[in-house]
């Protein structure tokens, strides 16, 4: 048998308790809304590619003149402006997880994840140029 508790004294609770439960409640949070960031991407980046074969499809040819002409409407221009944006960040997203969740050390994690945001913002920033360049008729040359 146990003796039961004659002293009133409240019993003693670790200090790093109740910090340590809001900071992993915080970080749940911060999950899922990680991940319902990413899974709106996906929707997105679903939709827009459907938009963009279906789109190929109904041109009447697949030469430099008509796509260039038909990216020259803006009914095309923005809606692939929105596919280069949200692919990129949806491939830079990815691609993050993937660093956060296989590597272990600290500065190889940093190196990965800022090499990632760089490329992944300087591939897009490349795309979205060219299909300006296109959508408001500059000249290749």
């Amino acid at each position: 048998m146990t003796e039961a508790r004659t002293d009133k004294a409240p019993l003693p609770v670790a200090a790093e308790a109740a910090p340590a439960a809001a900071a992993a409640a915080a970080a749940g949070h911060e999950a899922g809304a990680h991940w319902g960031h990413e899974r709106l991407l996906s929707a997105a980046t679903f939709a827009l590619f459907v938009w963009l074969a279906v789109s190929l499809v109904r041109l009447p040819g697949f030469d430099h003149g008509t796509v260039t002409l038909w990216l020259r409407q803006p009914l095309a221009a923005v809606p692939m402006l929105l596919l280069v944006a949200i692919t990129f960040k949806h491939l830079a997203l990815g691609l993050i997880v993937v660093v956060e969740d296989y590597v272990h050390e600290a500065g190889a994690r940093l190196a990965w994840l800022a090499l990632i945001k760089f490329a992944a913002a300087f591939a897009a920033a490349l795309a979205l140029f060219c299909v300006l360049k296109t959508a408001l008729g500059a000249s290749a040359g």
